[in-house]
């Protein structure tokens, strides 16, 4: 059947995703808040030489509300060759999907508080990734070797790319067993606990996997004659995580090196943020075509080995941070992207403070700061694409990553090391006392992290929350002097209040002025040598940045020339 079906997907073609299917986070259809997802079991076989799929997916469902019909996303590159409800298969011409929002006709209304299963057959050509991981789709490519060598990116098109599912971020189901088919030879290393292979009679294998609470852009496909490096850590809590690295042959030697990160990295994120939240699966790596993404227990990694300054390769880890924020701690929708990607980013300083103290903590900040943008705000208060988001034509786009990271650097430096990692651990696990076996995966919001933050400093710090992230503009630290005379003022965008401390430098003796009311007076000796800040503990206005940028823009335009 799977062959058959592939027949007549062969007249397609692998046209762009619709526009629905280009959005992940779009707003929900009614009939999709009608239900919940509860499990999914999606099987999936690749045929790398036509480059088409064909798939059967069964999608387990809760309805909280009476339903006439069902809604599914699913991209409409794909031909949809039948559609049944509880085993009951219905008639051609009861769904639609012109758009990649595929509407389904129920034979008869499910009631509310109703388990009910759609099992939705499908074959075609995927939309192929033009510019992965930024453009998403399938990437068809070849080893050295000449072998198929193909992966998947999702994060702002979503899980309708590959498979059927509600395409936004809290409809992740409970459990996905994923079955992936592939040529002989091949290995299809994905996301959660490898089950079992079966070997078919003319040696294609079928590869199945079950994860538990998968994020939903995160379930990926990865198909290579790979080569498997496995070991265990043992944690510091006790228990033994499963650690594996797929790679293409020949590069044995630099596949070592990058293993040989994975115990130390996985060691620092237990010590400084938490369990490792999905032990009882696995830490998983798996080299790609692409350059990387957060691909859950099955990190895509592409970085060809590179080398940093710092000691670690920095893609592996920053992709390995995702785990907990991300794949953990999942924003409920796309407008809180920078509790992904700015915690993401923090984490690389934070790991060469741990690893190597402050100065290298330092370097790293300073270097990403050039890089903050303001165009946007970093939080907008309304619902967003991931598309709308990223995009730096609509959103704050790469502000998410550095000025999230710079945020949270001054918040750090604001509220004590303490309170801040309570916070965190309260954002990622819901306490700050977190064992395996005692938290869960969560959603979250922006407001619900400033309501951590007020918890664990007793303090409101709205204020704070509302100049950094619901502002485009930076807040700016003015002095005027004025014989032995000193003031020190904080001007914030829209003028909002923002009595943040700050330091001060005179003549070499660093003290904190507390800025009650944004402002604070003082005598200082006229010939004295003043530097606000002298050690970047806030994320502030600086002209030296917006100089530098303003050269580096005109140096691009010069080129463009």
């Amino acid at each position: 059947m799977f062959r058959s079906l592939l027949a007549c997907a062969f007249i397609l073609t692998s046209a762009s995703a619709s526009a629905q299917t280009d959005q992940s986070g779009a707003p929900l259809a009614p009939e999709q808040r009608a239900v919940t997802l509860d499990t999914a079991d999606v099987a999936i076989e690749v045929f790398p030489d036509a480059q088409a799929i064909t798939g059967v997916s069964t999608l387990n469902f809760v309805a909280k509300d009476r339903l006439d019909r069902l809604v599914v996303d699913l991209d409409d590159n794909y031909a949809v060759g039948s559609i049944a409800i509880n085993g009951n298969e219905l008639p051609k011409g009861s769904w639609t999907n012109c758009d990649g929002r595929m509407t389904i006709a129920l034979a008869a209304p499910i009631a509310a508080g109703t388990r009910f299963a759609a099992t939705i057959r499908y074959a075609g050509k995927p939309h192929v990734a033009t510019r992965p991981p930024w453009f998403d789709g399938i990437i068809w490519e070849k080893t050295p070797q000449g072998a198929p060598w193909i992966a998947t990116t999702a994060q702002f098109s979503g899980c309708d790319l590959y498979f059927p599912c509600i395409d936004y971020p809290t409809y992740e189901p409970q459990r996905l067993d994923l079955h992936l088919t592939v040529p002989q030879g091949l290995k299809a290393p994905s996301n959660g606990v490898l089950v079992g292979v079966d070997t078919l009679p003319d040696g294609r294998t079928t590869w199945n996997w079950r994860a538990r609470n998968p994020t939903l852009y995160g379930v990926a496909l990865n198909i290579a004659p790979y080569v498997e490096l496995s070991g265990s850590y043992r944690s510091r809590y006790g228990n033994q995580i499963p650690m594996f690295y797929w790679h293409l042959p020949g590069r044995e030697a630099q596949a070592a090196k990058l293993f040989a990160e994975f115990a130390p990295t996985l060691d620092f994120f237990e010590s400084v943020i938490g369990p490792y939240p999905f032990a009882d699966q696995k830490l998983g790596v798996v080299e790609t075509p692409h350059k990387g993404m957060e691909h859950q227990t099955i990190n895509a990694y592409g970085n060809d080995y590179a080398k940093t300054p710092f000691g670690f390769d920095d893609l592996f880890q920053h992709e390995f941070s995702h785990e907990w924020f991300a794949n953990q701690l999942t924003v409920a929708n796309w407008d809180d992207f920078w509790l992904h990607e700015g915690y993401g980013a923090y984490m690389q300083p934070l790991y060469g403070r741990w690893r190597e103290g402050e100065a290298v903590y330092a370097t790293m900040m300073h270097e990403s700061r050039r890089g903050i943008r303001n165009r946007f705000p970093v939080v907008s208060g309304s619902p967003k694409s991931a598309t709308d988001v990223y995009r730096p034509e609509t959103g704050p786009a790469g502000d998410i990553y550095v000025k999230g990271a710079w945020v949270l650097h001054t918040l750090r430096n604001l509220i004590g090391d303490k309170a801040f990692f309570d916070l965190t651990r309260l954002a990622v696990y819901g306490r700050t006392d977190p064992r395996p076996g005692n938290f869960k995966p969560v959603y979250r919001t922006t407001p619900e992290y400033i309501a951590y933050a007020r918890q664990v400093t007793g303090q409101d710090l709205q204020w704070f929350f509302d100049v950094y992230l619901y502002q485009a503009a930076l807040p700016e630290l003015v002095q005027t002097r004025t014989g032995d005379r000193l003031v020190v003022e904080w001007k914030a965008p829209n003028a909002k209040p923002f009595p943040l401390p700050v330091e001060i430098s005179i003549d070499g003796n660093v003290r904190k002025l507390p800025m009650t009311g944004g402002r604070a007076v003082l005598t200082v000796p006229a010939a004295a040598h003043v530097v606000l800040d002298p050690n970047s503990r806030t994320l502030r206005k600086s002209a030296i940045i917006d100089d530098y940028q303003a050269w580096q823009a005109a140096q691009y335009r010069n080129q463009g020339n």
